[in-house]
């Protein structure tokens, strides 16, 4: 008799017995704020230190909407030492009469208790916020222990208190205040989500709550410290007010540095008028300065887009198109030719805009989405930086020459093939790939090259490194698959120019090794599918264009975890499922484990980073060699070709024969 492929296997006598039968009264439900302490994940992005900081962030940013709405002028915050932080607005307060749809409750108690919830989803009263979802303050009154709302409107005060999201009592009316109006939102975030480890840290709230009063002119916000939490870099006391927006604060971060012009590009422009109101407002600071990593910093409504967006491509356009018109302008015929890296590789830029129901990418609002906001951007900065170029002639000029050489450099590399490690007198002559953040030796001795995915990534990298001997070069995504692409595209491939030319010893036949900038090559991604397959596109790259390199023992994999497991104050890194289940039966034995999954390097904070995928002390990586005689060679082409080749059914067979193989392997695991 057939077997019947679609019988229950809950069913009494086959397969798992009833009592793991799966109904209805398997699925839970789950209300209020439970489902942000079941998964902050999901709310926070995880349970470590950034998530820890990011319940700060969500009550900043509330204030910061107070200020640029224009009902806030000043702002405190205050770090106490039991790990309470207080921040408080002047604006209009939230409002605590009752709510509409839940007349038994506060408006502050719906607020702070229910999820998605809040004043800025019909635009009636903010015309541009940060908050776009309703979840940021509920979500910080779900994961801390204790928090204590106090609101002053109308000369009264009102204050109410809450515990891991649930409510604690009604709220109370204390009285009359005659001298006060705004929010105060004190809490401390819940050991049981994050440990009792993590503490906030001062120099990072610090440095939070600077970059915010940078973001808007027109608020003075005042920080307090502990006194026994204060450091070198951390005041007691503070107070921030710069009239010059991020004028100010890139003057503060060029400090004297010599630059390609006297002065730096920046401004401010509101966006034009729809309907009769304000669409929003850009504010930018550019400068130039020689022998420079450069570094970019985005915003969209105070709230940093590291990723950039819409509102960086075109703040890009802009500056590339107004250089070229002012190249014809001088009767410069290279300037057609200028690209964008040529204008912003190297570059100190800062980009913040104000825009009516932004969209982003994802929650973490890494990376702008919003269609309108290139052509906006482009439109308001264009006309300052014609300007910019054209009042001052010999200041245009000397920004055009600037970009020029940088262009001239970028077509160069095409050609280019063996480049030797810079010297501390050669430094200036010679030019490497725009992203590469080389490290200071002067030798290859004792030096890595990571290769890395992603400017994300890539930023991470560059903190978490040892800038003497490590070097970081990103790329974007998955690079050309070199075994199965012609010559020519190969070598028109700028993913690949830029790795030839960072590496500085030529391919194929002309590959000398001893030309070799760094001791180490290291491909360092994701610890998932896609990383695994970025990781094989640039081995197999290496295998086919540079094998002697590979033979020598010059390449090496890195291994990031892809875990982090937490019982009390104790963590430790899982590479991947396996090693995963390893640790959960070996070191924490069965206790409950709180697991954190890496979504990506850029998601690791750099001494995360350091301490498990970068430090010599503490990491560890995998050295890809090749067999130094010809026939077991011939047999790796032969694989190499069989799996990245242009005939899939290869690739198929390969799958079919050994599936069986890797079944066994996990099951054995």
């Amino acid at each position: 008799m057939a077997e019947d492929l679609f019988a229950s296997p809950g069913a009494p006598g086959v397969g798992k017995p009833a009592a793991n039968t799966y109904d209805a009264s398997s699925i839970e439900v789950l209300e209020g704020l439970e489902p942000v302490r079941r998964r902050p994940g999901m709310y926070v992005g995880g349970t470590d230190e950034r998530a820890l900081h990011h319940l700060a962030a969500e009550v900043l940013d509330n204030a910061m909407d107070e200020a640029v709405a224009g009902h806030a002028t000043r702002i405190e915050v205050t770090l106490e030492a039991n790990n309470r932080l207080t921040i408080v607005d002047n604006g209009r307060g939230i409002p605590v009469d009752p709510h509409p749809k839940f007349p038994d409750k506060s408006a502050l108690e719906v607020i702070l208790s229910t999820l998605h919830s809040g004043g800025k989803f019909a635009g009636k009263a903010y015309a541009t916020s940060g908050g776009l979802h309703g979840v940021g303050i509920s979500v910080v009154n779900a994961l801390s222990s204790d928090t204590v709302v106090e609101v002053a409107r109308d000369r009264q005060l009102y204050r109410q208190r809450f515990a891991k999201g649930q409510t604690l009592g009604p709220i109370e009316h204390l009285g009359p205040t005659p001298n006060r109006r705004g929010t105060s939102v004190a809490f401390t975030p819940d050991t049981e989500i994050f440990g009792t480890e993590l503490n906030f840290k001062p120099a990072r709230l610090y440095k939070l709550v600077r970059s915010k009063a940078y973001l808007f002119a027109g608020v003075e916000i005042r920080w307090h410290c502990a006194p026994d939490l204060i450091g070198d870099d951390t005041p007691a006391q503070a107070v921030f007010q710069f009239p010059g927006g991020l004028a100010d604060h890139l003057r503060d971060q060029i400090a004297g540095r010599e630059c390609a012009t006297s002065d730096f590009f920046s401004g401010s422009q509101d966006f034009p008028s729809a309907n009769g109101e304000t669409q929003g407002r850009v504010e930018w600071a550019v400068a130039w300065p020689l022998w420079s990593d450069g570094s970019y910093s985005w915003y969209c409504n105070t709230i940093p887009t590291p990723d950039g967006g819409t509102h960086e491509q075109g703040l890009r356009q802009a500056l590339v198109r107004g250089l070229r018109a002012f190249g014809d302008l001088v009767g410069n015929k290279k300037t057609k030719d200028i690209s964008a890296d040529d204008v912003m590789v190297g570059s100190e830029l800062m980009l913040s805009v104000f825009i009516r129901e932004p969209q982003f990418q994802s929650q973490t609002k890494d990376r702008l989405t919003s269609p309108e906001a290139a052509g906006l951007v482009e439109k308001a900065v264009r006309d300052h930086f014609d300007h910019f170029l054209s009042h001052n002639m010999d200041r245009g000029k000397a920004l055009l020459n600037y970009v020029l050489e940088r262009m001239d450099e970028r077509l160069r590399r095409k050609q280019e093939r063996d480049v030797k490690r810079k010297t501390a007198t050669s430094a200036r002559k010679l030019r490497l790939p725009g992203k590469l953040t080389d490290c200071s030796a002067n030798s290859p001795e004792g030096t890595e090259l990571f290769i890395v995915e992603g400017d994300s990534a890539g930023g991470s990298a560059k903190q978490a490194r040892d800038r003497k001997t490590q070097a970081i070069l990103p790329i974007r995504g998955k690079i050309l698959n070199v075994a199965s692409a012609t010559s020519a595209k190969i070598f028109a491939n700028q993913e690949i120019a830029d790795l030839t030319l960072a590496l500085g010893c030529g391919t194929r036949k002309d590959c000398t090794p001893d030309t070799l900038r760094y001791e180490r090559i290291v491909i360092m991604t994701d610890a998932d599918v896609d990383g695994a397959h970025i990781a094989t596109l640039l081995m197999t790259f290496f295998f086919q264009e540079m094998p002697e390199l590979v033979r020598r023992g010059h390449l090496y994999l890195a291994q990031p975890p892809l875990y982090r497991l937490t019982v009390g104050t104790k963590s430790v890194y899982a590479r991947d499922d396996a090693h995963r289940a390893e640790l959960e039966r070996t070191v924490f034995k069965g206790k409950k484990v709180d697991v954190g999954r890496f979504k990506g390097l850029g998601e690791m904070n750099p001494s995360q980073l350091r301490e498990t995928t970068m430090d010599p002390a503490t990491r560890g990586m995998l050295r890809i060699t090749l067999p130094q005689e010809y026939e077991e060679r011939a047999g790796v082409k032969d694989l190499v070709d069989r799996l990245m080749g242009n005939n899939p059914a290869h690739r198929f067979a390969f799958i079919q024969e050994n599936a069986g193989r890797m079944d066994e392997e996990a099951i054995d695991a």
